[in-house]
């Protein structure tokens, strides 16, 4: 079939105000997520700007996917596992998979070195007694211990003795730094419970911070940009300090803001309670702002990525509209988005076909789509179709309107439901308004253009497909929790979210496999959750497109 407009896969594109300095001499760039929850859409930033920067806007590069794995006390196999599996769905294909603790080993020596070198030392202050010292900018009482004095309680740590577990080790930075990441941040820990790492199991007691490791490491692996959000500002001083102090070659550090949208939860603990307490159907529920969950719902890689890149020079953190991002996917969707049929079943109304020049129902060729090539569909045409109760309603009598993909028809007759209020076809109970039968006279030479209604009919001699559309609203009712609405944030739960309609839909529908997109006419796009199956509905769940 001929091609008007032939849909093209699209590439990000360069971006000239994110140029990287440096990069003609190589670009590494990693992703370090904690394996202690599922890749959210602030992940996605991340993910999909080292991405970027590594494969598009410098081909050749290489990306590093590294587990953050220094907090046994958060980290699971079960989120490990979906990190991996939600990097496949942003499309990602990292160069090099790596864990912080491939190199426990050497950040342990690097923390012998600072301490021998008197840039750090061991501090046994209880630690809410410590966060109150570093806010009035005092001093450890052993902040000028001996260097051999500190060593024996790091050796001590490392045993996980009980008289180790009471000290950390702390950067010898400056007590009373206008930055309070400097304040002598602490660098190695021993975990409250001595739970066993998921990769190195007992071998170590004691554990690097995410702010000590994370600089050492990214220099060990030869990462040249370290990708960063706004929010680190403060501890990139950190970073440079650890890096110095140790006498590392330095990573250029550059900076995004973090995405934040209204009327969505982003934090864990909150997730993990309305997963916990049945409120959504798990980590991959449409209204949740997880990889999986907008995934799930319709958004493409494609629109992520281009959405992502196009916010990626900001520096302004903002509460962003849904509306933005969908907008960006539906540019994707609408060049795939094959175009079917589908009726809400409640209440359908039989109408009756004069002037069709067949006696037997008959079915033809048509495209997909009007635009672009996207193969073809079956079109059934009989004396006999069905038709919405509400465009039904909307139909005066000799008014003529438009059976899309047929023609003209002149409404030639309409029965409204008896008053005795019994059911119509589809076990509905029927109205005084509710139209029960109509009759149209096709004329197929009328001007469709001069019609003022275009509607979605099928015929009702074809194997018609059970399907549930399905639409969701925010989880949230407001748009943004202030600090005093975070204390009851349940309380702005939206009480309905979930809206299911049930309908039936075009022979066609019966070969739309899981996860394919298409368009119904007059309804939207929709993602294919559920496939048809002999005795199951296809589920499909509406993308919205930013008019939502």
């Amino acid at each position: 079939m001929a091609t008007k407009n032939p849909p093209k896969a699209k590439k990000a594109p360069k971006v000239k105000q994110m140029e990287l300095p440096n990069a003609a001499n190589g670009v590494v760039t990693r992703f370090p997520p904690e394996p202690s929850g599922y890749l959210h859409i602030g992940h996605a930033k991340a993910a999909l700007l080292n991405d970027h920067f590594a494969h598009t806007q410098y081909p050749g590069g290489k990306m590093i996917l590294r587990f953050d794995d220094t907090n046994t006390e958060k980290e699971k196999e079960e989120y490990q596992e979906s990190i991996r599996e939600d990097v496949a769905l942003l499309g990602i294909k990292p160069d090099t998979i790596s864990h912080t603790s491939d190199y426990f080993e050497q950040i342990e020596e690097y923390c012998f070195k600072i301490i021998k070198a008197g840039k750090a030392f061991a501090d046994d202050t209880p630690g809410d007694v410590m966060s109150a010292m570093r806010l009035a900018r005092e001093p450890s009482v052993h902040r000028d211990d001996s260097v051999e004095d500190n060593l024996a309680h790091f050796e001590e740590m490392r045993k996980g003795t009980d008289e180790g577990r009471r000290w950390c080790i702390r950067a010898k930075i400056s007590f009373a730094n206008d930055n309070a990441s400097l304040r002598d941040p602490v660098i190695y820990r021993c975990p409250k419970t001595q739970t066993p790492h998921l990769r190195t199991g007992d071998k170590y007691k004691a554990y690097p911070t995410y702010q000590f490791a994370c600089p050492i490491v990214d220099s060990l692996e030869g990462v040249t940009h370290a990708l960063r959000t706004t929010e680190y500002n403060d501890q990139d001083a950190q970073y440079k300090w650890i890096l110095k102090a140790l006498e590392l070659r330095a990573p250029f550090i550059w900076t995004f803001s973090k995405i934040q949208f209204v009327r969505t939860l982003m934090s864990k603990r909150k997730l993990t309670k309305l997963v916990d307490a049945g409120v959504v159907s798990g980590w991959d529920d449409p209204r949740f702002p997880t990889v999986r969950g907008i995934r799930r719902r319709g958004m493409t890689v494609e629109g992520l990525r281009d959405f992502m890149v196009s916010q990626g020079p900001s520096k302004n953190i903002v509460n962003m509209d849904w509306h933005t991002i969908w907008q960006t996917n539906k540019k994707i969707i609408d060049v795939m988005g094959k175009r079917f049929t589908a009726l809400a079943d409640t209440n359908l109304v039989v109408c009756k076909i004069q002037g069709l020049d067949k006696d037997e129902p008959y079915s033809e060729t048509k495209p997909c789509h009007a635009k672009y090539d996207l193969g073809e569909k079956t079109v059934w045409y009989s004396k006999t179709i069905l038709v919405e109760q509400e465009d039904a309603q909307s139909f005066a009598q000799d008014e003529e309107i438009t059976l899309m993909n047929w023609g003209n028809a002149i409404v030639s007759g309409i029965e409204y439901a008896s008053q005795d209020k019994t059911e119509d076809i589809t076990s509905g109970v029927a109205s005084l308004n509710n139209i029960k039968e109509l009759s149209m006279t096709l004329n197929l030479a009328g001007d469709f253009k001069a019609t003022k209604k275009k509607i979605t009919w099928l015929s009702q001699d074809q194997p018609l497909v059970p399907v549930e559309l399905v639409e969701f609203d925010h989880l949230l009712s407001k748009d943004k929790l202030s600090e005093e609405d975070e204390a009851k944030w349940e309380d702005f739960l939206t009480p309905k979210t979930e809206f299911t309609t049930s309908a039936v839909a075009d022979c066609n529908v019966a070969d739309v496999k899981v996860d394919e997109v298409i368009q119904f006419d007059r309804k939207g796009y929709f993602r294919c959750d559920k496939a048809a199956t002999e005795g199951q509905k296809a589920v499909f769940f509406k993308i919205p497109t930013g008019k939502d």
